[in-house]
């Protein structure tokens, strides 16, 4: 029976299959039949049970068919009684072969997972929760062929019997632990060869050479730089191969896709169907080209075989199947190669799960069907959205990738394609711009994106909206937190600058009311060379630690033996520096006495400190008081030292922050408060000064803030002093001679003309008559800009290079437009609080002579209001004669009681506004052309201690004189007598000589502390003063004369101060140039050009050592005619 079963052409599982359904539907059909009205009784009973009876008859020839077939098991559905009326049930009871049937069916797995999912029994509704998840446990046994427990139960539940396999590891035997070494020792390069690489290279065996080139080279039996020949080589050359180009555009074998059963068919075109009238332009089907069919019981139509025509990129005329003239049906056997391959094709999305491959396929895979079939339903959905018209899947990767399909159930197209055998093409389609919308859904899908989109756009928006109004929330909020500590932090700091303000006028009148018995005893001065100057300037100063600690010379201090000195160091000075200066001090009592052996040690008095916030804040460029506010071991040092004791303050240019130290030291200052210091240090505030105090002062205007101000006052000053040939701009707040600008009148075209109409007219009718001028303004006043602009050069121009850079800080650092606008209404404009920086500036004239001396005068207003000059001496310049290097005390270009009269007058108009402390002054003098007298300027006024006054403290130490300054005389102790025995009948006479005091000698000093030369820095102190010493450079104690050097700092030594003195003014200026000229050679390479100013100064000093050979031949000119007129 097995026999004929199997040689049956007819599908007999298939026949069982849909009698099955037949029988379930008519099932169905009774259960939903109704009666109405009258009608004659109908025997359900007896038809359900003659269903019943065939049901199970089918069931059991349905199990021994498929026994026959392959042996496997296969399950009918089950008919169900759930869905039947309960007025349609069984009227008598099953009989009791039937009931024992029901009770214990034949269980088989379901073949249709599309009714029955994954249930293995159909259980009715009653059963319990307990009861169905034993049944799930037991499908899943049944799924897992590696599950212990699979094949006892399909023993005791089908009774099958599987062979038991037993996988049993062979035993290994026990080996014995081999010691020693395994491998044995190598050849190396003998020591013969080795000492002497000379010899040829040794013998390599055929063992050696089996190790390996690498092996022979690391041993030393090839030598490392041998050329190495490897016979036959690595790489064989070949002749490449050279295709036709035609091969490039021949078209691939159709590939055969799918796997058919023995009975398959394929269609096969025959010769006859070759009609180019009725193809047309359709290019047919070569001579027995296979068409391959989704499967061989599904129909073909047109779009199938398009789909197919994609695939295999050719044209195939749809032609009529039912033709049977123009085609061949030939039966096909399978390929040998794809025994064990399966490839479901997939046409249009969908999947014919009845035809025989997919039939096969899904009994070799039964026990993974269920995920496969999961999977395959998802990978038919995505490919009908995508509108993909053919894919074919291969078989073997279905399980491994079902399997993950169950742990991820929405996989994305790229794990889907790796499953794809034309996954190249599919990928093409599925990439393709809105390929996804033009699936049988793609309306849906199209509009449920849109609506996402739009909601997501429409969500997006509201959200970035919150993001934003919560982020400008959050600044508002930190903002005005910020604000507000700020504004406390404000209040705090001007209630603090405000208490040190009051306690600093408190100090300042205790100060003033014991001046005089403070200055009388025993004192402590604290020296701070701080320089207050405003951050923006401070930060434009280069090395201004440096700048700040020139003032070395206040250690000088202390040749008044009632004094002591603390002196705050801006910067670390080594160990060479402390020792220098302790020396140097030492020698206090060698030259009071005359005596250089008398040394004394000065270290009880003099303290020099460094504030420890140097090294916290080395690039901020704060000033010496602001370092040492923040240093609190430096201010809690300086409290040990000064407590119970007398002290006061002397600093720079005074800052806040020089308040608060005070305040902290409780000590006062000797100065002005901060604020009076900063308004008349500037240059406007300077010429205030001078205004009030009816002091000479050279032509200008002050205040000035924009550029039309500034040309107007220009044009005016030009025309009221036309003598004048060269004017001065100077930014209020520089320092120095940095912020300093030059024009001379003599670029202007129209200028020798209108000084030829002020020469025909005359001086007096000129400023008179004001009509007279304004031809002559309008012409300056429209060529000044210009010529402005093309002409005017800054005096500095490492600070300044062009004239438009100085214009911007000279005009508040503004836009130079604005300025225009703003001044033509008119209106002065005042600098704003708002602003950065509002700096202006003065206008002022040249002295009109080609011989040009500047002064510089050092005055001081005691606390109890007494006013005394200090210092004075002349200028000397060196490439600018707008910044001065150096000066020669005491000065000698004007009458002395002149000069103590205008200063005195300038003194007391400052103290007039709470000044006190010590200041400068600085004047010009020349003699006028026109009248041939010599007339003295105020030029600028700061309130500082300077750098003179500072040399000056050291040259009066270390001569022991005295600065006369209303005589311009420098007078010194006359060198002392050497003391020889005389005999007692002399005594008397001794006495009486000694008791005749010897007169005073005069001296003259030339100062500086801005030697700048760029060797000095790689040259050690130690060699220098050997250089000074084998050139005889120094100071004689006895003569009270020679040079005296200042070290500023010892980090980058290039820069230094000197002092030196002479019997008179020439000797000290050829002194001063042979020390700048030995030291310039002895220190600069040939041929090198440094930064350095030392030839400058020589160059200045030989023009003033002519100037006073030529005063010196006048006066001896002058002596002999007064001699002569006295005889006569």
């Amino acid at each position: 029976m097995a026999e004929h079963i199997a040689s049956n052409n007819t599908d007999v599982g298939h026949i069982l299959v849909k009698v099955q359904e037949d029988l379930q539907e008519l099932k169905e059909k009774i259960s939903h039949i109704t009666v109405h009205g009258e009608v004659a009784t109908v025997d359900f009973q007896t038809l359900e049970t003659a269903i019943h009876r065939t049901e199970m008859g089918l069931k059991s020839r349905a199990a021994e068919y498929l026994n026959v077939i392959n042996r496997q098991v296969l399950t009918l559905p089950a008919v169900e009684y759930r869905n039947m009326p309960a007025a349609h049930t069984l009227a008598a009871p099953v009989p009791l072969a039937i009931s024992k049937t029901i009770k214990r069916p034949v269980v088989y797995p379901s073949l249709s997972k599309k009714h029955h999912g994954n249930q293995l029994w159909n259980a009715p509704q009653h059963i319990s929760p307990g009861t169905q998840h034993k049944h799930a446990m037991d499908m899943r046994i049944l799924r897992d062929p590696s599950n212990p427990k699979n094949r006892n139960f399909l023993h005791e539940n089908y009774g099958i019997q599987l062979p038991l396999i037993k996988n049993e590891m062979p035993e290994i035997p026990l080996q014995k632990l081999i010691k020693g070494p395994t491998v044995a020792s190598l050849a190396i390069l003998p020591v013969s060869h080795r000492e002497d690489p000379s010899l040829l290279p040794p013998f390599v065996s055929e063992k050696d050479a089996r190790k390996g080139i690498l092996s022979l080279i690391e041993r030393g039996l090839i030598p490392p730089a041998s050329e190495l020949t490897v016979d036959p080589p690595f790489i064989q050359h070949k002749a490449a191969k050279i295709h036709d180009i035609q091969e490039k555009f021949k078209k691939p074998d159709p590939e055969i896709f799918g796997t058919y059963p023995k009975n398959a068919y394929c269609i096969i075109v025959s010769e006859s169907y070759t009609n180019d009238k009725e193809l047309g332009s359709r290019l047919p089907l070569k001579m027995s080209t296979v068409t391959p069919a989704p499967s061989v019981m599904s129909k073909s139509s047109a779009k199938d075989i398009d789909a197919v025509q994609l695939l295999l990129d050719k044209e195939i005329v749809p032609f009529e199947f039912h033709r049977s003239q123009q085609f061949q049906v030939l039966p096909t056997h399978r390929p040998q190669e794809f025994s064990q391959a399966y490839y479901i094709t997939i046409f249009n999305g969908k999947i014919n799960y009845t035809a025989p491959d997919i039939l096969a396929f899904k009994q070799h895979y039964q026990f993974y069907w269920g995920h496969m079939f999961s999977f395959l339903e998802y990978l038919e959905k995505k490919l009908r959205e995508y509108d993909v018209p053919i894919a074919i899947v291969e078989g073997q990767k279905l399980p491994g990738l079902s399997v993950v399909f169950e742990l991820n159930s929405r996989p994305k197209w790229e794990d889907l394609l790796p499953v794809l055998k034309n996954k190249d093409l599919v990928e093409e389609i599925v990439q393709r711009p809105g390929q996804q919308y033009k699936g049988p859904d793609g309306i849906v899908i199209a509009a449920t994106k849109i609506q996402a989109t739009w909601r997501q756009y429409r969500c997006r928006t509201v959200y970035l909206i919150v993001c934003r109004q919560k982020w400008a929330a959050g600044v508002i909020s930190i903002s005005w937190l910020m604000r507000a500590q700020r504004v406390r932090v404000k209040k705090t700091l001007k209630q603090s600058r405000q208490r040190h303000l009051e306690n600093f006028r408190s100090r300042a009148k205790h100060l003033a009311a014991n001046w005089n018995r403070i200055k009388a005893s025993r004192r402590t001065i604290i020296h701070i060379p701080s320089l207050g100057y405003a951050q923006s300037l401070r930060s434009s100063v280069p090395n201004i630690d440096t700048q700040q600690n020139l003032q070395m010379g206040r250690l000088c201090d202390i040749r008044d033996d009632n004094i002591n000195v603390i002196y705050i160091c801006p910067l670390w000075i080594g160990e060479d520096v402390t020792q220098y200066y302790m020396k140097l001090l030492g020698l206090q009592e060698a030259v009071k006495t005359g005596i250089p052996e008398k040394v004394v040690d000065m270290e009880d008095r003099l303290k020099v400190m460094t504030p420890e916030a140097v090294s916290h804040f080395p690039n901020h460029h704060l000033c010496l008081a602001t370092h040492l506010k923040y240093s609190p071991k430096t201010i809690k040092r300086i409290k040990n030292l000064i407590e119970g004791k007398a002290a006061y303050i002397v600093g720079g240019l005074l800052h806040k922050d020089d308040l608060a130290v005070a305040d902290m030291l409780n000590v006062p200052i000797l100065g002005p408060e901060p604020e009076v210091a900063h308004l008349y240090s500037t240059k406007s505030g300077g010429k205030r000064i001078f205004a009030s105090a009816c002091a000479p002062m050279p032509p200008g205007e002050y205040d000035i803030y924009n550029l039309q101000q500034m040309h107007e006052v220009l044009t005016q000053l030009i025309l009221e002093n036309l003598e004048i040939r060269r004017w001065l701009f100077k930014v209020d707040v520089e320092f120095g001679g940095r912020g300093t600008a030059y024009f001379d009148v003599s670029h202007l075209k129209c200028y020798k003309q209108i000084l030829k109409e002020f020469r025909q007219i005359g001086p007096t009718e000129w400023l008179k008559k004001k009509w007279i001028q304004e031809p002559a303004e309008l012409t300056i006043s429209k060529e000044l800009p210009g010529i402005l602009a093309e002409h005017a050069q800054p005096a500095n121009k490492k600070i300044f290079p062009t004239w438009e850079k100085f214009l911007q800080m000279f005009l508040c650092q503004e836009d130079i437009k604005s300025s225009l606008e703003y001044g033509s209404m008119g209106i002065r404009r005042p600098p704003a609080p708002h602003q950065v920086s509002y700096e202006g500036g003065v206008v002022e004239g040249y002295p009109p002579s080609d011989s040009v001396t500047n002064l510089t005068v050092d005055m001081l207003i005691e606390p109890t209001g007494e006013v005394s000059m200090v210092s004075c001496g002349d200028q000397i310049h060196s490439k600018s004669l707008l910044e001065c290097w150096g000066s020669t005390v005491p000065q000698c270009s004007v009458d002395p009681g002149n000069l103590h009269s205008v200063c005195v007058r300038i003194a007391e108009a400052c103290k007039s506004r709470g000044v006190i402390g010590f200041f400068s002054i600085d004047l010009v003098t020349f003699i006028h052309p026109h009248t041939m007298e010599q007339q003295v300027w105020a030029t600028d006024l700061d309130l500082v201690y300077s750098d003179q006054l500072a040399m000056t403290q050291l040259m009066l130490f270390i001569s022991n004189g005295k600065l006369i300054c209303r005589t311009n005389t420098f007078e010194v102790p006359p060198k002392p007598t050497e003391k020889k025995r005389k005999l007692r009948r002399e005594e008397s006479a001794i006495k009486e000589e000694a008791q005749i005091q010897l007169p005073f000698m005069k001296r003259y000093g030339v100062l500086s502390t801005q030697l700048k030369h760029t060797n000095l820095s790689m040259v050690q102190y130690s060699v220098l003063f050997k250089i000074f010493k084998a050139h005889g450079i120094g100071f004689d104690i006895k003569e009270r004369q020679g040079t005296v050097f200042i070290l500023h700092e010892d980090n980058k030594k290039d820069r230094l101060g000197m002092v030196t003195i002479g019997e008179d003014l020439q000797g000290a200026l050829l002194t001063f140039a042979r020390n700048l000229s030995v030291i310039h050679q002895e220190i600069s390479a040939p041929n090198v050009q440094l930064e350095n100013n030392f030839q400058a100064a020589i160059k200045d000093i030989e023009l003033i050592l002519g100037v006073t050979i030529v005063n010196k031949s006048k006066a001896k000119e002058d002596n002999a005619t007064t001699a002569l007129e006295t005889l006569s």
